[in-house]
């Protein structure tokens, strides 16, 4: 491919879109919500320690209740998830990690329909969904795989 001067203009304009976003106050919050949970050594200690238990969880799921630890795996993952879901912290880094996300959502969505209204684009967020399958007149649910 030769780099026309288009190019370059496209390359440059992503660079800077890209600055902009990572200088916004989504990724500044999601930042500070990062260092508040990952520099508490205790808390990404319990982290770590959970996502060592996920995988134990996974290893469990593929034998289901006939795993000797079953019950035991079960118990701890719900306690430790429940755990971890109530810490001020962790709740704030997700909150934050779903508004950057929602930004990028938008930024993308706003790039691909640029191009054209047929861009399928990836989203976290329904509203910026571009999947068309379940749109027009089908009504009925099912026959374009959408539900009624």
């Amino acid at each position: 491919m030769i780099m026309t001067y288009e190019w370059v203009q496209i390359a440059d304009s992503a660079e800077e879109l890209s600055r902009m976003i990572l200088q916004s106050e989504q990724a500044e919050q999601y930042r500070q919500a990062y260092h508040a949970v990952y520099d508490n050594k205790e808390l990404a200690d319990e982290i770590t320690a959970f996502a060592r238990l996920k995988e134990l969880y996974e290893e469990v799921q593929r034998f289901g209740k006939y795993h000797p630890d079953y019950k035991d795996v079960m118990k701890r993952i719900r306690v430790d998830k429940r755990k971890l879901d109530l810490n001020e912290k962790v709740a704030e880094l997700r909150l934050a990690e779903n508004e950057l996300q929602d930004l990028i959502d938008q930024v993308s969505f706003i790039i691909g329909r640029s191009v054209s209204e047929a861009v399928k684009i990836p989203s976290s967020n329904p509203f910026f969904s571009s999947d068309s399958s379940c749109g027009g007149s089908c009504g009925t649910g099912g026959g374009c795989s959408c539900s009624a």
